[in-house]
């Protein structure tokens, strides 16, 4: 019963987690969803593969509805033997996106309570950093991988802690099974950010351990992470190996062509150019937007109310009241250096100032654990803006593999909650003389940013990028509107210095009144706790609320079907539909056909080099060899309209002849002017199969789709001639299996992207089915890790448990 007892606080927090994130989300509880536009590019993209899951009750690891084919392995496949994936869908078990809200508070009570903070104080915290507005924002966008991702780093930062602290079961436990859904989350870029945090710890401890000679703790620790990082890697096998096999082809990886679309040389051989990956790039000075929301404008839509400047200015044009509200509500007041910003990436006014307390009332050193982290993320995050990053896009392994690398920030809204709660805890602790001083000093620090950025106000100019372009775009009235806008940046920069400040003086108050008596710590810790949490939600509620809800039915058919989505779909023959207006960063046209363009972060690197630098600059021969039967475009009135294209080659043709060139250099100039159905394209090494410079295709040579599936493919061919036959789909080289009239044999790349096969004369049936390896491979390997770890973990439950009631025998013997 005193064991019982003391779980109950947890129990009850748990609740209150459940209520809080229904309650933030409470739309969910009357069955709508909510409308995120990522999620919305998502679902077009992965119909195909959803509607083939229902048909034929299997899974497809091939989606044909987009870029031309693709594997599904970045678009929610689900591999067999995914305990993981399971064990994950269990704890997500409130409708989304009130899960991922849960589990931000779960992972995070966790971390707090490894460090033996009470449950109230943990029970703040976790709000604090699950209200953090970056967290709730990403949910808002549809951003779910990396906001799951992000949910589940506070669980692994708890079992690491937990093992270097010599806590070795619970540790292992911990780690082992967090880790395992942090890569389940399939967001490598998060998983990669918290690798920095963890090696910090390790260093950390590493170095305490050295200096107290204690080598035999160090290797005992050292082999629990190398049990539990391969059970981990083991458990997501499958998807790891896929990932990897896919990432070789994606626009992830390294190019063949050593020259950009506009002719000129490369100067990096890099996929992503440093450009192209601090596009993103946190402003120093933004970074004070951590502890002041509006600091520079908010986002680029903000809601600055009729009574601002901007609302005031467009009245006095004569514009009607509703259209005073609708720009009013979405007024472009950022004017920051990141091209597009939803909303500020906010901790809290209060947050941070707990944060800075605890830098003097927390005297055990691995605070600076989490300072450290904190700094790092911050000064990596500023990209373009801090010569860090070129360091590490240059030298450090897979850092140039990721762009937005503004969201290594996250690893600070880990870390500065954190410490501001155990810091909180310690000044609790701590004598009245250390509680007054430290009060004072992050008092006196707090106020001194303040006043500083109120000085910073008589030196900014509040110049947004693109008011160059409203004073270009809106003629006459131009110069007027960005006065009155740049008068709301101005605004905002005052108004929430002044919140911020009132924000801390209550904060610094409570704290006094408490060291003075005047309040338990009970009651100064739920008014600090309000405060904090009243703070985040009201800014979040801007950003993220329930207008984003709207009926289920709406998110799950995202995408009004058009007449010209009708008219094509009444075409059942198999080709491909390109849309001229939204070609690659649309999933769309994947909804409802079967699409040459789509929606992802990591696309086919060649489909993209080939809209880079053919389809952009009209070669639509491309269209041609992908067999684009329809082209969407629109009228003079900006209605949407189809083209057919009488030239695209068909699902599959006989070549004339076959043209050898050394390099994907020339590959690539020579598609410029080739006409892909009488010439195929060979890159010299690519094959070992030898060709004839010419091949005798008389008008009876025929080849045909006569079956066609995601994953299968049957043809049937005619040839009284020795042929070369093109297909009209992406080469992917693993994973399909290509019989020839039942004998297997291999295919090769043509034209830079297409598949090929070569024929002997007369009939021949020919079918592609895409059973990939990596899948059974990967799956094997997840079965035999999830069994260990499932043994192993309670194995060591039984042993804990047996020791337990060990020393209770020998205690109750005395």
């Amino acid at each position: 019963m005193k064991n019982l007892k003391n779980y109950i606080p947890h129990i009850l927090a748990i609740f209150g987690f459940i209520f809080i994130a229904l309650a933030y989300f409470s739309p969910v509880l009357s069955g709508k969803e909510i409308f995120q536009s990522d999620i919305v590019q998502y679902t077009g993209m992965s119909k195909e593969q959803v509607d083939f899951r229902e048909t034929y009750k299997e899974e497809s690891y091939w989606n044909n509805s987009a870029f031309g084919g693709m594997p599904t392995y970045q678009l929610g496949a689900k591999y067999p033997h995914n305990y993981i994936k399971q064990l994950d869908s269990f704890i997500r078990f409130l409708p989304r996106p009130a899960d991922y809200l849960f589990i931000y508070f779960i992972g995070f009570y966790i971390l707090l309570s490894c460090f033996r903070i009470k449950p109230l104080q943990a029970f703040i915290g976790a709000l604090a950093f699950g209200f953090s507005t970056y967290l709730i924002v990403i949910i808002g966008a549809g951003h779910n991988a990396k906001a799951h991702a992000i949910a589940y780093m506070p669980m692994v930062l708890a079992g690491v802690f937990l093992v270097f602290r010599k806590k070795y079961l619970a540790g292992f436990i911990l780690t082992t099974i967090a880790a395992a859904l942090e890569i389940s989350t399939n967001h490598f870029q998060m998983t990669y950010y918290l690798l920095f945090l963890l090696a910090i710890v390790a260093i950390y401890y590493t170095v305490v351990y050295i200096k107290q000679k204690d080598f035999k703790s160090l290797a005992q620790i050292l082999g629990i992470f190398i049990v539990s990082g391969i059970l981990t890697v083991g458990a997501n096998a499958t998807n790891l190996l896929a990932t990897a096999e896919y990432a070789e082809v994606s626009t992830r990886s390294k190019s063949e062509l050593t020259f950009n679309p506009d002719g000129t040389a490369k100067d990096r051989d890099n996929a992503m150019s440093h450009e192209y990956i601090t596009e993103y790039s946190y402003g120093v000075f933004e970074t004070f937007n951590l502890f002041v929301p509006r600091l520079l404008g908010g986002g680029n839509a903000e809601d600055v109310g009729v009574n601002s400047n901007i609302g005031e200015f467009i009245t006095s044009l004569g514009a009607p009241q509703s259209d005073v509200e609708g720009f009013t509500k979405q007024a472009p007041t950022y004017w920051g250096d990141q091209p597009i910003v939803a909303a500020p990436a906010y901790i809290g006014a209060v947050v941070i100032f707990l944060f800075i307390l605890a830098l003097f009332a927390e005297k055990r050193k691995f605070k600076y654990i989490f300072v450290a982290g904190a700094v790092i993320s911050i000064l990596l995050s500023w990209g373009k803006n801090f010569p860090l990053t070129d360091f590490m896009i240059d030298y450090f392994p897979m850092y140039n593999k990721f762009r937005a690398i503004t969201s290594i920030q996250v690893i600070a809204e880990l870390c500065i909650p954190a410490l501001a709660i155990i810091g909180l805890a310690s000044f609790f602790k701590s004598s009245k003389e250390e509680q007054l001083d430290s009060l004072k000093k992050s008092g006196i620090t707090s106020g001194a940013i303040i006043i500083f950025l109120f000085a910073c106000k008589l030196f900014l100019d509040f110049k947004g990028g693109k008011d160059g372009y409203f004073v270009q775009a809106y003629g006459e009235i131009g110069p007027s509107f960005v006065k009155a806008l740049i008068e709301d940046r101005q605004s905002l920069y005052v108004s929430d210095l002044i919140r911020t400040l009132f924000l801390i003086l209550i904060a610094v108050a409570v704290l006094y009144f408490f060291i003075k008596e005047k309040l338990s710590e009970q009651l100064t810790l739920i008014i600090i706790g309000a405060v904090m949490i009243i703070d985040l939600v009201m800014i979040d509620w801007n950003y993220v609320n329930k207008s984003n809800f709207v009926a289920a039915s709406q998110v799950k058919n995202p995408f009004p079907k058009t007449i010209v989505d009708e008219n094509i779909q009444k075409d059942k023959s198999n080709f491909r539909v390109f849309d001229m207006q939204s070609p690659f960063n649309s999933g769309r046209t994947s909804f409802f056909h079967q699409a040459l363009g789509g929606y992802h972060a990591a696309k086919p690197k060649k489909i993209q080099e080939l809209y880079d630098y053919q389809i952009t600059k009209q070669n639509y021969e491309i269209l041609n060899m992908f067999n684009v039967k329809y082209i969407i475009s629109q009228d003079e009135n900006q209605s949407p309209i189809s083209l057919q294209n009488p030239d695209a080659n068909g699902n599959a043709w006989f070549v004339s002849e076959v043209k050898t060139l050394p390099t994907a250099d020339e590959i690539m100039i020579e598609l410029s002017k080739v006409n892909t159905k009488k010439v195929a394209l060979v890159q010299q090494g690519k094959t070992t199969e030898t060709f004839k410079t010419n091949y005798v295709v008389d008008s009876l040579a025929t080849i045909k789709l006569v079956n066609s599936r995601s994953n299968y493919l049957k043809y049937e061919s005619n040839n009284t001639n020795e042929g070369v036959a093109v297909f009209s789909e992406m080469y992917y080289p693993k994973g399909w299996k290509i019989t020839v009239d039942g004998n297997e044999t291999q295919m090769f790349e043509v034209d830079y992207v297409l598949r090929a096969l070569k024929l002997a004369p007369g009939k021949h049936t020919i079918e592609f089915k895409f059973e990939p390896e990596v899948v059974s491979k990967g799956s094997t390997i997840a079965l035999i890790s999830s069994i260990i770890m499932f043994l192993l973990i309670i194995g060591g439950i039984i042993f804990s448990l047996r020791k337990r009631n060990d020393i209770n025998e020998i205690k109750e013997l005395k």
